[in-house]
C-alpha cells in the first residue's frame, strides 16, 4: 500500500487547499477533512485529536503550519505519524517537490579564516567577543590581522587567552618580528610568507601560507613552494584574488592554473577582497566565490566583516560551504537543497490571486480584515468590504478604522505587506517576514550577549 496523507484544514481555507493540492500533482494519495472551524490556524492538535476520525488508509497527518502545539498529540492518539505543514497552503506543493535537507546534509572541507582587523587597536575583551562570535558564525580559524602603525606588544598574552579558549589562530603580518613573537606564542598559521620574508619558514613552527612576490608573480610563488619541499614542511598557497576591475578575473585565473600545476596542493583564498571591496549584498557573492572554491578544490578561505555591509559574511560562507559541498558531492546544481542565502528574495514566491481572494470574501461573515499581496497590489478585506491598492496610506484611510488599538495593529501588518510586495517575498498576515539565515541569526544574538554581558561587568551602561 502506498502512502496516503490526511490533510486537516478549517472551513475558510478549504476551497483554496482542494485547489491548490488538485494542481500539485503529488506522488502520493491523498484526502481532506474539514473541521468545523473557520479559520484553521485556531485549531491546536488537542482540539484536533477531540473531532477528527481518521480513516484506516491512512499512513500520515498534516494539519495547517500555523496551528500551535505539538502534532505528537495526533501521532500518540491515532498511532500515525503526524506532521505541521508549511506556513501557508500555497508552499505546499514546493513542500513536497523540493529535496529538503537530509539526513547527510551538513558536510563541508572548506576551513574559514575569520580576520580581527587592526588587533592592536582592540582590547583583550573587545577581540576575546569577536573571537566567540565568529567561531558561533562558523569560523574555523580566527586571523589576528595587524596594523602597520605600531608594534603588537600585547600579542602574546591575547594569543595566550585565545589559545586557553580552544581557538585555532593565524597571524596576519609580514613582520618578521611580528611573525616570530606570535609563532613563539603559539598561533597555527602564518599569514603570508613570500621571498621577502620566506628565511623565517625554518623558524617557525606554525604553518604558512605563501603568497608571490608580486601581484601576478607565480613564478616567485612557486619558488617559495620549492623551499617548503625541500624543507619537508606542510603550507598553504594564496595566488591573491585582487578585487573588481583590479585584475579580479585574471586573479580567478590564477588559481586555476596553480590547481592545474599542482592537483594536491593546499588553496587558500581571500574572499574578502571582493565581499568587502564591492557595494552589493555579499550573500551571492560568498556563493559564488565558495563554489569556484569547491569546483577546484580549495579548501581553506579568509574573510572578515569590516564594512557594514559585508556583517554575517563569516555565517554566509559556512552555509555556502555546506551547499556547495553537497551538490558537488550529488552532482546537481546548488538550488532547491538550502535557501537560507536567500535573504531578501524568498525561494517560492506564491501569493493569492485577487480570484481567489474574492472568493475568500464571500465566505467571511465577520468585520475582521484579511490582508494580503503579491507583486502588484496589497488587499485588504472582511466581510463588507474589499480594497485593493499600493499606497498604504490610501488603503488604510478607506478603512475608516478610529479604534486605537485596531489602527496600530493594521497600520504594522499594510507597512509589512509593502515590504513584501515592494521586494516580491510572501506576506503571511501575522506572522514575521523571513529573511533566510538572518531569520534566525543566533551567532549575532549570541554576540550581543556577551558583549552586554562584558559591559554589564565593567559597569558600561548599554
Amino acid at each position: 500500500m502506498g502512502e496516503k496523507y490526511l490533510f486537516v484544514t478549517g472551513k475558510l481555507a478549504a476551497p483554496a487547499l482542494q485547489a491548490t493540492l488538485a494542481q500539485a500533482h503529488l506522488p502520493f494519495d491523498y484526502e481532506i477533512v474539514v473541521m468545523n472551524i473557520t479559520v484553521a490556524a485556531l485549531m491546536t492538535p488537542e482540539w484536533i485529536a477531540r473531532f477528527l476520525e481518521v480513516p484506516p488508509d491512512v499512513t500520515r497527518i498534516m494539519i495547517p503550519g500555523l496551528c500551535k502545539g505539538d502534532p505528537q498529540v495526533l501521532t500518540q492518539k491515532f498511532g500515525v505519524p503526524a506532521e505541521k505543514g508549511p506556513p501557508d497552503l500555497k508552499q505546499i506543493p514546493s513542500y513536497f517537490g523540493r529535496p529538503g535537507v537530509r539526513a547527510d546534509y551538513g558536510a563541508y572541507n572548506i576551513r574559514i579564516f575569520a580576520e580581527i582587523n587592526d588587533v592592536q587597536h582592540r582590547t583583550l575583551d573587545e577581540i576575546v567577543a569577536m573571537a566567540e562570535y565568529y567561531r558561533a558564525s562558523g569560523a574555523d580559524v580566527i586571523d589576528l590581522g595587524l596594523a602597520l602603525d605600531r608594534p603588537w606588544d600585547e600579542g602574546p598574552t591575547v594569543i595566550a587567552e585565545l589559545k586557553a579558549r580552544g581557538f585555532t589562530l593565524s597571524i596576519d603580518t609580514m613582520d618578521p618580528d611580528e611573525i616570530l613573537r606570535a609563532d613563539a606564542a603559539g598561533v597555527d598559521y602564518v599569514l603570508s610568507l613570500n621571498g621577502t620574508n620566506l628565511h623565517l619558514a625554518e623558524r617557525i613552527r606554525a604553518t604558512p601560507v605563501l603568497i608571490p612576490d608580486r601581484p601576478g608573480d607565480l613564478a616567485s610563488l612557486e619558488r617559495s613552494m620549492a623551499v617548503l619541499e625541500r624543507l619537508g614542511r606542510p603550507y598553504l598557497v594564496d595566488p591573491i584574488l585582487e578585487p573588481i576591475n583590479f585584475g579580479f578575473a585574471e586573479s580567478l585565473a590564477r588559481y586555476v592554473e596553480v590547481r592545474r600545476r599542482y592537483p594536491d596542493v593546499e588553496i587558500l583564498m581571500g574572499i574578502g577582497n571582493v565581499t568587502e571591496l564591492t557595494e552589493a549584498d555579499t550573500t551571492g557573492m560568498t556563493a559564488l566565490l565558495i563554489g569556484f572554491c569547491q569546483e577546484l578544490e580549495i579548501h581553506h578561505v579568509l574573510t572578515t566583516e569590516v564594512i557594514p555591509w559585508a556583517r554575517g559574511v563569516v555565517r554566509e560562507t559556512a552555509i555556502a560551504r555546506q551547499l556547495m559541498y553537497y551538490a558537488k558531492q550529488h552532482g546537481i546544481l546548488p538550488k532547491h537543497i538550502d535557501s537560507r542565502l536567500l535573504t531578501v528574495k524568498d525561494p517560492d514566491f506564491t501569493p493569492y490571486t485577487e480570484a481567489e481572494l474574492r472568493q475568500l470574501q464571500a465566505q467571511v461573515t465577520d468585520p475582521n480584515y484579511r490582508i494580503f499581496a503579491d507583486a502588484d497590489w496589497i488587499y485588504v478585506f472582511n466581510a463588507d468590504r474589499f480594497v485593493k491598492g499600493v499606497d498604504i496610506n490610501e488603503i488604510f484611510d478607506q478603512l475608516e478604522v478610529d479604534e486605537a488599538t485596531h489602527a496600530f495593529y493594521l497600520g504594522k501588518e499594510l507597512m509589512k505587506a509593502y515590504i513584501a510586495r515592494s521586494l516580491r517575498k510572501n506576506y503571511r498576515q501575522e506572522n514575521p517576514l523571513t529573511w533566510g539565515y538572518l531569520t534566525f541569526d543566533e551567532p549575532r544574538r549570541e554576540h550581543v550577549r556577551l558583549t552586554q554581558r562584558r559591559k554589564a561587568r565593567r559597569g558600561v551602561a548599554t
